[in-house]
């Protein structure tokens, strides 16, 4: 066994949920679980996209003064924020400043008043079938998947945004659409 995938506190789990004490309790409680309900998958996009190019350790740190600035990512609430509202996110100094992925927010939210099928039985129509080979290392976890690419086009066909192949792949990892913990993590069952 790899001697990094052993934390500090003796539990052997992916290598990058032993870098911090905050990636430890997400790996451990959050990444990879199956999770259901539209706005929390709504919230989950939103924190995967504000995570662009940026750590998801700053995302994980910063995620309840984003739920307190988007109103727990009610996604109707969200949808009826106005300009104010974003000046009010431009101003808020607990969360990513970032106009692009703020707007992002407030669009998806509208896409999601609009979809013709619940937000979460879309996402999970793109979860894949059948079993696959378990990574051995985080090197062998894909970036992207045909799956995580049909999931952004068709997202994107619907009005949202900041909705990449990538993004898509980590919101599938974070929420057990797949399940990419590696080979001798306590997790990898």
């Amino acid at each position: 066994m790899s001697p990094e995938l052993v934390g500090a506190d003796g539990i052997t789990r992916c290598a990058w949920g032993n870098t911090a004490a905050d990636y430890a309790a997400y790996h451990d409680d959050e990444w990879g679980v199956p999770l259901r309900g539209d706005a929390e998958l709504f919230e989950r996009l939103s924190l995967e996209a504000f995570q662009s190019g940026l750590s998801w350790l700053t995302i994980l740190r910063k995620r309840e003064a984003f739920r307190r600035a988007f109103a727990g990512f009610d996604p109707d609430r969200v949808a009826a924020f106005s300009d104010d509202d974003v000046e009010r996110l431009l101003s808020d100094a607990a969360i990513v400043r970032n106009r692009a992925k703020i707007l992002a927010t407030i669009t998806n939210a509208r896409a999601v008043a609009t979809l013709d099928t619940p937000l979460g039985e879309l996402l999970w129509s793109f979860a894949p079938g059948g079993t696959r080979p378990r990574p051995a290392t985080m090197a062998d976890v894909p970036a992207t998947t045909p799956e995580s690419v049909a999931m952004a086009k068709a997202l994107k066909k619907r009005g949202f945004a900041f909705v990449g192949p990538t993004t898509c792949y980590a919101l599938m990892q974070a929420t057990g659409m797949v399940d990419d913990h590696v080979v001798g993590c306590f997790r990898a069952v």
